[in-house]
């Protein structure tokens, strides 16, 4: 599977560490599958990252 900035995968967030200017996003995207981004914490934010979100196709 390629995978780009477009690209989204429906799951469900898990875990979100944030760093002074990159932080971590768990995300569950079943099957016991869990993925982690490394994005801006000016992204985590702009995007309301948080604990239980989910997004579905």
């Amino acid at each position: 599977m390629k995978l780009s900035a477009r690209n989204q995968i429906p799951g469900k967030v898990v875990a979100v560490q944030k760093g002074q200017t990159t932080g971590h996003v768990r995300i569950d995207i079943g099957n016991g599958v869990v993925i982690t981004s490394s994005i801006t914490t000016a992204a985590i934010d702009e995007l309301g990252l948080s604990v239980g979100m989910t997004r579905s196709r």
